[in-house]
Parts: C-alpha cells; structure tokens; sequence
C-alpha cells in the first residue's frame, strides 16, 4: 500500500459524525427523562464507561443495543437520528442546555402537586411574556 493510500484509509472502527449525534440524541433524552448515565448503563446492560462512550459517540452502537436504547428512552429508533440530515451540531446552546436542566430537574420532583404548581407558573410566566410582547 502506498503512503498516500495509507493516508486515505481510515480505521473501521472509528466513531463518526453520526455515531456522535446518535450520541448526543441518546444525552438528551435521558436528561429529558431525569436518568444519570449510571441508571441509563444499569437499564440497558453495560457499564457506566461504556454508556458515557456511547454518548460521546468514541464508541459506535450496535443495531440491537441501540434498539434496546431506544425501549428503555421511549422512543423510536428513528428518533437517534433526527436532525441527522441538516448535520446539526451535537454540541447543545446554553439555551437548550438550560431547558434540559429544567426538564431533568422537573422529573426529580415526586410531589404532583408541586409539579402541577410549577407547571402553572410557566404557563403563566409564558402568558405575560406573550402579552406584553
């Protein structure tokens, strides 16, 4: 093989953009769903190394494991690669960080009724920013 062929190939192993984004898409619904990534690894079978690789997209997913992902998150398989045709960067904006934050945080809450209050509050919150706009 020659050094220029050398330089072209690429190992088969190597995480791509897309295993990233699957990872990133994974992230955000287990932050969606108030899980750690030590819950998330204890559902799906695999140590908490392995599903922070997952996440970062250093590791690729199997078909079967990312389908027993996609049971345990609720979602479809397809739902991992959604946005995947704009290539849209898996790196989050503080934005959706902090929506995500408040999501995951909303989760943790057991009383219904406190969760109902805050819910509320938004909804109001959201209603004035409407009206004064």
């Amino acid at each position: 093989m020659s050094s220029k062929q050398e330089a072209k190939a690429k190992p088969l192993n190597r995480a791509t953009d897309t295993d990233r984004h699957v990872g990133a898409r994974i992230r955000e619904r287990r932050i969606m769903l108030g899980l750690s990534q030590q819950q998330m690894a204890d559902l799906i079978g695999v140590t908490y190394q392995q599903a922070h690789k997952y996440e970062r997209g250093i590791n690729r997913i199997s078909a079967g494991r990312l389908y027993e992902i996609s049971q345990v998150l609720g979602v479809p398989v397809s739902y991992f690669f959604e946005g995947l045709e704009g290539q849209r960067s898996p790196d989050l904006t503080a934005r959706q960080r902090m929506c995500l934050e408040l999501a995951r945080n909303f989760s943790q809450i057991e009383n219904e009724r406190h969760q109902e209050a805050l819910s509320q509050m938004a909804r109001a919150l959201a209603s004035a920013e409407r009206g004064a706009a």
